[in-house]
């Protein structure tokens, strides 16, 4: 399992440094600073997905828990909220070196 969320920690960190690479290069083309919402990435990448989300955290959690989700967590820059989700992967996957070394029977 410790794995698997590795795995994901890898991905969401390649995803932040690929989004901050456009982002850049945005940047720097216009002379100012410019960063792509959570939101307008993740319309890009898969629309659907995100109506989908709406739609079960409404149902399950209620309207004000979208509402908080809408306008704290999607106007955030993409390769930051990219960054936060690999750090949480990594911090799941995290093993805690034992206590007695390396060389402990």
């Amino acid at each position: 399992m410790r794995f698997l969320f590795r795995f994901l920690s890898l991905l969401a960190l390649c995803v932040a440094v690929v989004l901050g690479v456009v982002d850049a290069i945005a940047s720097v083309s216009a002379s100012q600073a410019l960063l792509t919402p959570l939101s307008v990435a993740w319309i890009g990448a898969h629309p659907g997905s995100l109506m989908w989300l709406e739609t079960l955290v409404v149902t399950r959690l209620g309207d004000g828990a979208w509402l908080t989700l809408r306008d704290v967590v999607l106007p955030q820059p993409a390769f930051a909220a990219m960054l936060v989700l690999s750090l949480i992967f990594w911090m799941v996957g995290y093993k805690k070196p034992s206590p007695a070394g390396r060389f402990a029977a």
